[in-house]
């Protein structure tokens, strides 16, 4: 065979063998895992537990920070860590309601299926430990492997009652290239436009250096001024932060617009210590970025946003223009990456 002929088939065999695609069971939950062997990445995504990509590993080093080792202890006692969704609405709201084609919906705390943050404010939406995703695909090839999985979220009568706009939600976790792309999907089932709030609020850590020692890069000019209890004034203001800004003597907790972006539309945030970097970017669609880094704490969250906080609330009331809505019958799709450097 000529050799014009044979190197890419090789190429090809190779590529295929570098990533796969498995359904596992860890701690009795079901887990499906995908990994790029030539890179030394492993991720571990739990559908039953809010198909919460819980861990990436690289070169064996966990990159997503939690409070729990494995997903069992996560069902046992749920706590925000991994990659955890936020939706249908991201962050807080001001009310126990929200305003959409102005008209009021009222959310009902009997059904015991959201949370308050410290000012009792209703945050992060119904679907951070929702259980019922189905899984649709699980696949590798020579380009990459991934999963996608389901959400008909117009099925459950507890998540309606809270957000009465049907809609189906898919996302797809993909490893390709060294980076792991989280692609999310939404069609409005409903016969009226459908109000958009939706994020991710992943925790990342770094192993090379202590917290204090990380550098951060903000890829904003505008920061949204916020009430003491977190919720933006219609206000924004300039970003003054150095670049990059030194963790140490800095608390993080904010709400970043007018995203710097690059040619294919996408803002680039990062971390990094003394070889270690992890970089997110951030698609078109995702309009802000909510930066969370408390003191003492070792990790960092760089949250993809399709709004600002308390979004629905703030467009009732004339004070944010960017509201992104769906129209009846209509789809919506962004993503974003997480891409570990140096490691």
């Amino acid at each position: 065979m000529r050799l014009w002929i044979l190197l890419p088939m090789l190429t090809a065999m190779l590529n295929a063998q570098t990533y796969s695609a498995s359904r596992i069971t860890v701690d009795s939950v079901e887990v499906i895992r995908l990994a790029d062997d030539v890179r030394q990445i492993e991720v571990l995504i739990a559908p039953t537990l809010g198909n919460n990509a819980y861990q990436m590993k690289v070169k064996g080093k966990n990159i997503l920070w939690a409070p729990y080792t494995g997903p069992g202890q996560l069902r046992a006692k749920p706590a925000q860590g991994g990659n955890p969704l936020l939706a249908p609405w991201a962050n807080r709201l001001d009310q126990d309601a929200f305003f959409a084609n102005g008209k009021k919906y009222l959310l009902n705390a009997a059904l015991g299926n959201w949370r308050r943050d410290q000012n009792g404010k209703p945050i992060h939406g119904l679907l951070v430990y929702w259980p019922a995703w189905e899984v649709t695909e699980v696949k590798a090839d020579g380009r990459g492997a991934e999963m996608t999985s389901r959400l008909e979220f117009f099925r459950y009568p507890d998540l309606i009652a809270q957000f009465p706009f049907a809609h189906t939600l898919w996302m797809t976790h993909r490893l390709r290239e060294g980076a792991l792309e989280v692609e999310s999907r939404i069609e409005n089932h409903a016969r009226e436009p459908m109000p958009l709030s939706l994020g991710y609020h992943t925790y990342y850590q770094l192993d090379d250096a202590p917290r204090d020692a990380w550098k951060v890069h903000v890829a904003a000019r505008e920061q949204v001024v916020l009430s003491p209890e977190l919720i933006p004034t219609g206000e924004r203001r300039p970003v003054a932060l150095p670049d990059p800004v030194l963790l140490s003597g800095t608390t993080l907790d904010d709400v970043f617009t007018n995203l710097i972006r690059d040619a294919e539309g996408r803002a680039a945030f990062w971390v990094e210590g003394k070889t270690q970097r992890i970089r997110v970017l951030m698609g078109p669609k995702y309009s802000v970025a909510v930066v969370y880094a408390p003191p003492g704490r070792n990790f960092i969250c760089f949250e993809p946003m399709t709004g600002v906080t308390n979004a629905f609330n703030l467009a009732h009331a004339g004070l944010y223009q960017e509201l992104q809505t769906i129209p009846p019958g209509g789809r919506w799709r962004e993503s974003f990456w997480i891409q570990p450097e140096g490691f």
